[in-house]
């Protein structure tokens, strides 16, 4: 049985890390075994210089903190050494970088996540490491509107043109 003080610790890394699956746009979990120090820290670099934050979280304490945030259906996703990577500023970005990781390194696997609430598997995952970032979502928007623009001002500069031609004749 373990004593109060390291009770007490549980419970309190079970309310925090409950709060930041609560908060999060997306919480996801990588299985990591193979990983050099090396490697995790810049992996761990590139997830806080993104917004994310990783940690590795025992699988039971994954459990109850996302019991206690109301997500059930984990226990499946979290067998084995288990990244637990945060993230409440994009969708993308941190599946991203760990897929970008994981096409070199064949033990670099998603296992599952949570996205606002919702559990979801790892093909879904990878789908949305695949997507581009927001900002060549926003610029692919912006050129299709310039050029609209564009193409409409051409069109009205052509018909202002034959319109002054019709006036002068």
């Amino acid at each position: 049985m373990p004593s109060a003080k390291i009770l007490e610790q549980k419970q309190k890394q079970v309310k925090e890390l409950s709060e930041k699956i609560k908060n999060a746009k997306i919480t996801f979990f990588v299985d990591y075994k193979g990983i050099t120090v090396d490697e995790d820290k810049n992996l761990r670099k590139a997830f806080r210089e993104s917004g994310h934050e990783c940690s590795v979280v025992k699988n039971s304490i994954v459990k109850l903190a996302a019991k206690e945030a109301g997500i059930e259906g984990l226990d499946e996703m979290l067998q084995g050494p288990t990244v637990v990577i945060t993230g409440s500023e994009e969708y993308t970005t941190g599946p991203k970088i760990a897929y970008d990781f994981a096409k070199t390194h064949e033990f670099y696997k998603f296992k599952g996540g949570i996205m606002d609430g919702k559990v979801i598997e790892e093909a879904e995952l990878t789908k949305l490491a695949k997507l581009p970032s927001r900002e060549a979502l926003l610029t692919s928007l912006a050129s299709a509107l310039i050029g609209n623009i564009r193409n409409l001002a051409v069109v009205l500069d052509q018909v202002a043109k034959k319109n002054e031609e019709a006036v002068s004749a």
